[in-house]
């Protein structure tokens, strides 16, 4: 155990070290080039900011707001023929949305009803099948400076329901 806490511990400075004796062995300006890295970064964050605020503020007002439980309400004749426990339609919604939102969520799921409870083991495996599928089209198509995400938005949202749905039917049988 004392081995794996030491090489742990020691792993980012190591690589640390080998990217600075390997940037000194090839020659080159190491800090220049880490300053340069650093600035573009910055750039990218300056570029992003804007998304990622009006993302958050949208993620707020809607659960701030009461919309998510009326679509629950809403969906809940549909979402009762399937079986789908309507615990973790809070996750389902959000998780395309808001990462932060949606491991929140999970997190309340779990510590309620616990994790290996049909309905936590839902919550975990929709975590692990799906994506922040609008977070991640947003960030990516606004940095590159794409417009149109029709199709690629309408793919990625069928995949996390096949996801989402997928991990009901699985642990319907299962459990």
């Amino acid at each position: 155990m004392k081995i794996i806490n030491f090489i742990s511990s020691s792993a980012i400075p190591m690589i640390i070290a080998i990217i600075i004796i390997y940037g000194l062995l090839e020659k080159n300006k190491v800090y220049d080039t880490f300053v340069e890295g650093a600035k573009e970064g910055m750039e990218i964050v300056v570029k992003l900011f804007p998304t990622l605020l009006g993302i958050f503020i949208a993620i707020g007002a809607l659960r701030s707001s009461g919309v998510l439980d009326f679509i629950i309400q809403f969906i809940s004749p549909l979402t009762n023929v399937f079986h789908i426990p309507s615990e973790i339609m809070p996750l389902a919604i959000l998780r395309p949305i808001s990462g932060s939102a949606s491991t929140a969520i999970a997190t309340d799921i779990l510590t309620n009803f616990g994790v290996d409870s049909k309905i936590g083991l839902i919550a975990s495996t929709i975590m692990g099948s799906t994506e922040t599928t609008l977070y991640t089209i947003a960030i990516y198509t606004s940095c590159v400076g794409i417009k149109k995400t029709r199709f690629v938005l309408a793919c990625a949202l069928l995949g996390d329901f096949v996801g989402m749905l997928t991990s009901v039917v699985i642990w319907g049988f299962l459990s």
